[in-house]
């Protein structure tokens, strides 16, 4: 039987606007992640000289549900950031000293049994904040490094057969120092997998150097500038963005690129190990978010070439053949970015 020309029209427009909404929303997300970048990276900069783009990976990280790794030689900002990073967001941070006598109940919480009531009472460890800075991680035996694990994967913990939440925006933002290699431990290959990005730091340019020794080797100057650090967004918006920035569109050329370069790190001749699933999975993602960051509703292949180091080369292991060549993890990676053709 036919159907009239307007009942057709009116079956169509559902899902025809249902669309266009979708397309509206993802589009003005992608608007909307653009500017809370310009602002965060004005509002940093008032503490934390340079650094852009150690800032720029922290906020791909937060938007997409991932945890971030900094290392870099003392003195090059790496706790400040993390801390103004926390203040310009609204969000909670908090800090462990990692220590060679650090123990998992000291990062997670315990029950401890209160004397006046006669009762355990569960106190809760500083890992339940919004913003964690794990600093100097490879300071501590991987017995501990491991209560990381649940929490970073699942954003919640076992504490005495009982899981707590840490809340959607929970984030690891760890520490280390690539000079000391005394009284260090090397992370687990587990634990490097759930950090989605691994950024250096190197040393500041000339100019950054005398812009931070101008500003803060003056004798009234403050401690670390965090003062000058004010909120320019809340919790709200931050996990508004991350839900709508989810939707920018991923096409199955991207897709079949991100997974080319994967499963290179694992067919190269160099690396005795490539990433995982999970780390082609986790680029896709930090794509996307890239992506919206520079005001676009879609993923293009620069995208996933600019991640491609960050997010890989924590994963990555050199063959030992290799590295008394001189290959670097970073080599690797750039030397399979020249080789896989990005789709066009």
């Amino acid at each position: 039987m036919d159907t009239p020309d307007g009942e057709l029209e009116s079956a169509r427009r559902p899902q025809e606007m249902g669309g266009e909404r979708e397309a509206r929303l993802v589009g003005g997300a992608a608007a909307a992640a653009g500017d809370l970048r310009q602002r965060l990276g004005a509002e940093v900069g008032k503490a934390v000289v340079g650094q852009e783009e150690g800032l720029r990976l922290m906020l791909i990280g937060l938007l997409a549900g991932g945890h971030v790794l900094l290392e870099g030689p003392p003195g090059t900002a790496k706790t400040l950031l993390a801390r103004a990073f926390a203040a310009a967001l609204s969000l909670r941070f908090g800090r462990i000293q990692f220590t060679p006598d650090l123990m998992p109940g000291d990062v997670l919480g315990s029950n401890l049994f209160n004397f006046q009531t006669s009762q355990f009472e569960l106190q809760l460890g500083p890992i339940f904040t919004q913003v964690l800075l794990a600093d100097e991680i490879n300071r501590t035996p991987p017995k501990t490094q491991a209560a990381l694990l649940e929490a970073m994967n699942e954003r919640s913990v076992t504490i005495d057969g009982d899981s707590r939440s840490l809340g959607e925006t929970f984030m690891v933002v760890a520490t280390q120092n690539p000079i000391e290699h005394q009284g260090t431990y090397p992370l687990p290959e587990a634990q490097l997998d759930r950090f989605l990005f691994k950024h250096v730091l190197d040393y500041p340019s000339r100019e950054n150097e005398l812009e931070i020794v101008a500003t803060h080797g003056a004798p009234d100057a403050a401690a670390d500038g965090l003062s000058e650090v004010a909120a320019i967004a809340a919790e709200s918006e931050v996990l508004r963005l991350r839900d709508e920035i989810g939707r920018a569109r991923l096409s199955p050329e991207i897709i079949g690129y991100v997974v080319d370069l994967a499963r290179a790190t694992r067919e190269t001749a160099s690396l005795q190990s490539g990433v995982s699933p999970r780390a082609a999975a986790m680029l896709a993602r930090a794509a996307r978010v890239a992506a919206a960051l520079e005001g676009r509703d879609f993923v293009i292949p620069d995208d996933v070439k600019a991640l491609a180091r960050p997010v890989f080369r924590h994963r990555v292991v050199v063959a030992p053949s290799a590295e008394i060549e001189g290959v670097t993890p970073d080599g690797a990676v750039d030397r399979i970015l020249s080789l896989v053709e990005p789709p066009r």
